[in-house]
């Protein structure tokens, strides 16, 4: 059974109502991003941190798998799948693909942050006093700016077993993340759906296919050609 490889970013769940990574601003609900999504911003602003989570949190529970995540679900038939998203959501999950690596953490866990091993379900408030086993405040389970991304050395090994590579709503502008299709074989096909898709197709000597269309329609297009091929 072939192995196809799905990379998906912000794109795929924006309709379903999930706010992109940033504005046209640079700013992310009104906050500088280093406010929010960095160490430094953690330690000047707990407080700022954990409010800006918990809107996000409470919002995500709101709403549902789209068309794409959907659609997604339905390459299980054929092939074996794994997914490699950028986002933070469980719509991939709740959708019901049986495969999915977080590259930049989940927003529906909080861990220690004094041993990066205790990692916890959390689908209400984070507040501060909220403290692991161990007794030290739990934080977000988000991989922030500064950084190390754990599971991108799991991400290239998925990469590399790959016969067919679906890329999914993502400017491929953050990394390491975007460096991943680089871990494909030359000979493996690649489809990149966008609406504005930021790749040439002679960025790589890969077969590259651009899907000019937003996720819902380019993902449910191209699966059920993948299924009755």
């Amino acid at each position: 059974m072939k192995k196809i490889v799905v990379l998906t970013g912000a794109g795929i769940s924006a309709e379903s109502g999930i706010k992109t990574f940033r504005d046209a601003d640079g700013l992310w609900e009104g906050h500088d991003i280093l406010e929010v999504a960095s160490p430094e911003g953690w330690r000047k602003n707990k407080q700022l941190v954990l409010d800006f989570y918990n809107k996000r949190r409470a919002q995500l529970l709101t709403v549902s798998p789209n068309k794409a995540h959907t659609c997604l679900v339905d390459l299980e038939k054929k092939y074996l799948v794994s997914i490699i998203t950028q986002n933070v959501d469980d719509l991939h999950e709740r959708a019901g693909s049986s495969h999915v690596l977080h590259l930049h953490g989940e927003l529906l866990k909080v861990r220690s942050t004094s041993n990066p091993n205790l990692v916890y379900r959390w689908e209400k408030e984070l507040l501060l006093g909220n403290v692991c086993e161990e007794n030290s405040q739990l934080r977000p389970h988000i991989v922030w700016f500064g950084e190390a991304v754990p599971m991108f050395e799991e991400a290239v090994s998925i990469a590399e077993k790959a016969d067919i590579l679906i890329i999914i709503g993502t400017s491929m502008q953050v990394y390491p993340a975007a460096n991943l299709i680089h871990y494909v074989s030359q000979d493996v096909p690649i489809y990149f759906i966008d609406p504005k898709p930021m790749i040439a197709k002679n960025q790589l000597s890969n077969k590259i296919t651009i899907i000019s269309k937003k996720a819902s329609t380019g993902v449910c297009e191209l699966i059920k050609q993948l299924v009755d091929i």
